[in-house]
Formats: structure tokens, sequence, C-alpha cells
């Protein structure tokens, strides 16, 4: 077999990630007049596909060492500045003169230039926010980080809530209204559509809005920004309960086994689903002989001990269980 045939089976035989079609700069092979030019990334070669010419040799790759396969992915590995972020007032796209007085050396700076310095800090707050919109933004970014960090919300939900309030702002529904309020309802509303296990009362117990006020902003968000919620999974408060009062993981799993069980015989309708698992919780712990109390369970999962007796009652009725 000649040179030329082992070149060409082995370009044949090589991935589709290895050898790409050429640009247009090398559109024929000076020596047959091929159009099927590669480019061989691995060897760093352009290769004519007919005859085997090897073109051109040790070229430079000047893209970036990782694959991305969207968009998204793109605009997460790009490493030329921090990725858009709607929790940013301004999506993160603006330049922040940093408050450390010192220069690339280490340096500190003179008095004069720090003087300087200070007053270009100052203008380039300013022009950061200088429109209405803009200053509704930056107040009410700051509340969702608050309020996050409070919460322990993480950034994927915290970045669903700064779109759901950027979407109230652009229809008007902010006007006239708390930004405060309207912070926290789209907060609560990304927790829901998540299925992040946050409750109105927890949202209200950090804000500085009362329960009332959140809750007629969220109805809001949802009838005019036409939201669909999805039906909330008690299954997944059990472990936000029981990570709170020590709970073992077989009390955890007998509890969503109980829930389960419920959801089957359409016991668990209508229920609020914080009581729900905190009662099948409960369950578990007595029939696995953990000494918890009604008023601990009660505690961790912010519901009354009324609550928990009652749901307890109903899902002993619904599996017919001796407890």
């Amino acid at each position: 077999m000649s040179a030329v045939d082992i070149k060409r089976s082995s370009l044949d035989d090589s991935s589709s990630e290895k050898t790409k079609k050429s640009p247009s700069k090398v559109e024929v092979c000076p020596e047959c007049g091929s159009s099927d030019v590669v480019i061989d990334y691995e060897k760093g070669e352009t290769v004519c596909r007919a005859c085997g010419l090897v073109i051109s040799s040790q070229l430079m790759d000047q893209g970036p060492e990782w694959r991305a396969f969207t968009q998204e992915e793109r605009e997460e590995r790009a490493r030329v500045g921090i990725p858009i972020s709607y929790s940013v007032h301004d999506k993160g796209l603006s330049t922040v003169i940093t408050r450390i007085n010192r220069d690339a050396f280490g340096h500190e700076l003179p008095l004069d230039m720090r003087l300087r310095m200070l007053r270009l800090r100052r203008w380039q707050i300013r022009s950061r926010v200088h429109s209405s919109i803009e200053r509704n933004l930056s107040q009410a970014m700051a509340e969702l980080d608050r309020l996050s960090d409070k919460l322990h919300i993480p950034p994927l939900v915290k970045e669903k809530a700064a779109l759901i309030y950027r979407k109230a702002l652009d229809k008007g529904l902010v006007r006239g209204r708390s930004i405060a309020a309207i912070a926290a309802a789209a907060l609560y509303a990304a927790c829901r559509q998540t299925e992040t296990p946050r409750t109105l009362k927890e949202v209200a117990e950090v804000s500085i809005i009362p329960k009332k006020d959140i809750a007629r902003c969220y109805r809001l968000l949802l009838k005019e920004l036409d939201i669909v919620m999805p039906i909330a999974d008690p299954i997944k408060c059990v472990s936000k309960i029981a990570s709170k009062i020590d709970v073992s993981e077989k009390c955890q799993q007998l509890a969503i086994d109980i829930l389960r069980k419920a959801q089957e015989l359409k016991a668990a309708s209508g229920k609020d689903p914080m009581g729900l698992a905190a009662a099948a919780l409960y369950m578990a712990c007595t029939l696995e002989k953990e000494k918890k109390t009604q008023k601990e369970v009660a505690e961790a999962a912010n519901v009354t001990e009324v609550t928990i007796r009652n749901r307890y009652n109903g899902l002993k009725r619904a599996l017919a269980l001796n407890v």
C-alpha cells in the first residue's frame, strides 16, 4: 500500500471532532484540484481527502480549548468577563472601579490619585443608575440578594426571581406598589416554580413586608404574567424538616413512603405540603421509636402543633394505621 493510501485511510478513520471542513481561504487542492479539503486539528494540518496531499502544517488553533454545543454553554465557559446575570441590575455588563487604592504592583496610590479615583468612582456609580428604571432595579436586586442570603436560596432560583421581577417591571406592575413586596413575591414565585421548599411565611419573616401584602403581590404576578405553578409536592419538604431535628435516614424514607401511599389514595389533595410532610415525618418517628415531640417537628416545619395533629389523624385514617 502506498503512503498516499495510508494517509487517505487514516483520514477516513478519524472522527468528525478531529477533522472539519477547511475555511473558505483554502478551497481547492493545488495538486489534484479537489475541493474536499479538511483541517486535522489534532495534527495541525490541512489535508486533501482526494489525493492525501498535506497542503499546510503546523496550524495554530486560535479558538478556545473548550467545546460548547449551546449558546448557554458558550456564555458560561467564556472567560472574557462575568456571565450575564439577571440578578444584577445592569446584568453585570458595566465596569466597577474597585475601592482598593493600590496600583497594579500593590503600591499605595498617592493622595492626589486617591482623590481622583474617589471622584471617578462616585461618577461611575451615578452613571450606572442614571434612570428611574435602573434605580428601581438596583433597589430590587439588592432586596433579592438580601432575601436570598437569609433564606439560603440557590443562585439558579435567585436568577429566576430576578427574571420574574424584570417582567413585572416591564408590564408596569411595580408602579404604585412596594419594590420590596414585588421582590419578595417574585422570590416566592421562583421557589414555587422550581419546587424549592420555602413557604410564604418563611419569606415574610425575613422580609420587611407583611405576609398579607406579599400574598397579594404574588397573586398579581400569577395573574398578570400568566405563571403556571406546579402542584406542590410534600415529599420535597421531608429532608428540609428532618435536617433541622436530626432525624435518621430510615425515618425519612418511611415518611416518604407514607406520603407516596397517601398520594395514591388521594389523601394528600388540597393539604398544605409542609404540614403534611411534618405529620408524615412525625408518624415515621413514632413507628420507628425515635423520640421526637410534636412541638419539635412543628417548629422545624414552621407550622402549628394543631396542624400536625390534624394531618396526622388524616393520614392514620387514610392508611388504616394503628399508631
